[in-house]
C-alpha cells in the first residue's frame, strides 16, 4: 500500500509540474502576444498622430494666404494661393500677347510642357469656344471629363484627367472680354489646394 501510495504522489507530483510548465509557457506565450500587439497599437497610433500633426503643420503653414494679381489690361485676374509658394511671371504681356504665371511651393522650376507645376496661369488672345474645343478630343477619347464651373458669380468650364502622358491635373477656362483664361493644376497632388484657389478667383469681365 505503501509503494502504491508512493507512486501515486510520484505521478500526481510529475502531473503538477507538467501542468504548471505548460501553464507558466502558455502564460508567457500569451502575454508575450498582448504585448506585441499592445506595442504595435501604440506605434499605430503614434504614427496616425504624427501625421495628423503634419498636416495640420503644413496646413496651418500655408496661412494666411498671399494675393496674386494678374496685369490690368488683362482683365486684372486675382486670387489666393498659400503663402509657401513661390510665382514665376514668364510672359508678362508688356508688349501684348500671352500672359503666363507659374506657381509652386518654394520654388519654381524651369518652364517646360513636361514639367510639374502647382499652377499654371494663362491669358491669352483667343477665342474662348475654340480654346475650349481643343479639347473636344481628349473629352471624346475619355482622357478629360469636362463640367461647367462657377465661382464669385463667374461661370466656365472645368476638365479633369490627362492632358497628356506628363500631365494629369485639372483645368478652369473663363472669357474674359477678347482674352481666354486658364488655371490649371498639373498633377493630383496639388488638387486640394487648386480646389480651394479656383473658389477665389476674380477679374474684371
Amino acid at each position: 500500500m505503501w509503494i502504491i501510495v508512493s507512486i501515486g504522489l510520484a505521478v500526481l507530483s510529475i502531473g503538477l509540474g507538467v501542468f504548471s510548465y505548460w501553464a507558466a509557457t502558455n502564460y508567457n506565450e500569451q502575454k508575450t502576444d498582448v504585448d506585441s500587439k499592445i506595442s504595435d497599437a501604440v506605434v499605430v497610433a503614434k504614427k496616425a498622430q504624427a501625421d495628423a500633426d503634419e498636416t495640420k503643420f503644413t496646413k496651418r503653414e500655408k496661412e494666411p494666404n498671399r494675393e496674386f494679381v494678374g496685369p490690368e489690361d488683362y482683365g486684372q485676374v486675382s486670387f489666393s494661393y498659400p503663402k509657401t509658394w513661390s510665382v514665376y511671371i514668364g510672359k508678362d504681356a508688356s508688349a501684348g500677347g500671352v500672359y503666363e504665371a507659374y506657381l509652386n511651393p518654394i520654388s519654381v522650376p524651369p518652364v517646360s510642357a513636361t514639367q510639374q507645376f502647382a499652377i499654371r496661369v494663362t491669358i491669352e488672345q483667343k477665342d474662348y469656344d475654340k480654346a475650349l474645343a481643343a479639347f473636344d478630343p481628349l473629352v471624346k477619347k475619355g482622357d478629360l471629363k469636362s463640367s461647367s464651373f462657377s465661382a464669385n458669380g463667374y461661370t466656365g468650364a472645368r476638365l479633369d484627367g490627362s492632358f497628356s502622358k506628363d500631365i494629369r491635373g485639372s483645368m478652369v477656362i473663363f472669357k474674359i472680354r477678347d482674352k481666354t483664361l486658364t488655371v490649371r493644376t498639373d498633377a493630383e497632388t496639388f488638387k486640394p489646394d487648386f480646389d480651394t484657389l479656383i473658389q477665389t478667383i476674380k477679374f474684371n469681365a
